[in-house]
């Protein structure tokens, strides 16, 4: 019993010492700063009435900026479990909003590099999207949210929990957005709102499309962070739906069996798209090679 008892304490020992270093690897990640030169965020906000309105509609129909931060950007709690308080901050000047502190530099530093005035990595802000934003789009964002009403919202911040940190280190998480960026690497000055294939590329890019259903388009083959699969939208995917059928189940979320697009999808937002949009992204996706579904 003697040996067995030491045993038994020599084996905690040893699990609390690893699960110590691990949680350490994990924070490592978390602190590492990042730092952007300043002509890389040097950015002229407009105040115009016409780029305000282009840059709510990027933030309301294109990249979905209201799915996390609220209808009115003044934030939500996205999710609190056990190995992270996942929340997107007040993008307003409101009481608790960060509208009140943030430069022009701070929103391009953490829009197209996912980095905090800190330095250190924004944990889930999709800046690997956000960051093929052209200069005149990036900018018409900024001058929309600068522009919005402010909303009193105090909110808790992000919060990796030693589970979080341990399965950070063990790579069981995804990789945080600017750990993903080439900061050196500039996006056009402006992109031409036509219905190309190039436009539509770019829009693929800013509405999560790669994101979501991997740089191939063909979709996980399975549930998609415990959500429901992302879809194969190559042409192995949709290549017998028409151009019609494609607006279709973007503007209701129907499919043209009748089935209905699940909301983890957020169509309702690309439902907003205009129908330049939606003829460029439909003619990127046509020019994807056809995959089999899951191999991304």
């Amino acid at each position: 019993m003697h040996w067995a008892l030491r045993t038994v304490i020599l084996v905690v020992v040893v699990l609390f010492v690893v699960s110590i270093a691990v949680i350490a690897v994990g924070s490592a990640k978390l602190n590492r700063t990042h730092t952007i030169a300043a002509d890389s965020l040097a950015l002229t906000i407009p105040t115009d009435a016409a780029s305000v309105a282009r840059g709510r509609h990027f933030v309301k129909a294109i990249s979905a900026c209201t799915d996390c931060h609220a209808a009115n950007l003044s934030g939500s709690i996205m999710a609190d479990v056990p190995p992270i308080r996942l929340v997107a901050p007040n993008l307003t000047r409101g009481r608790g909003g960060v509208g009140s502190t943030f430069t022009d530099a701070d929103f391009v530093r953490a829009i197209r590099f996912g980095v905090a005035p800190d330095g250190k990595a924004l944990v889930a802000m999709p800046s690997d999207a956000f960051t093929h934003l052209s200069d005149a789009d990036l900018a018409d964002v900024i001058a929309y949210v600068k522009s919005v009403p402010p909303v009193d919202n105090t909110l808790p911040d992000t919060e990796v929990r030693p589970l979080g940190r341990a399965l950070l280190a063990a790579n069981q998480l995804p990789p945080m957005p600017a750990d993903l960026i080439d900061p050196t690497i500039h996006p056009p000055a402006t992109m031409p709102v036509t219905a190309t294939v190039a436009y539509g590329h770019y829009l693929a890019h800013l509405a999560g499309c790669i994101t979501c259903h991997g740089a191939g388009l063909s979709g996980s083959g399975g549930p998609l962070n415990g959500g429901p699969p992302s879809q194969n939208i190559t042409p192995t995917g949709i290549g017998d739906w028409s151009d019609a059928d494609f607006v279709h189940a973007i503007r209701t979320g129907t499919r043209p069996d009748g089935s209905h697009i699940a909301t983890a999808m957020p169509w309702s937002v690309y439902a907003r798209m205009t129908d330049t949009e939606l003829a460029a992204l439909l003619k990127y996706l046509r020019t994807v090679p056809p995959r089999p579904t899951g191999t991304h």
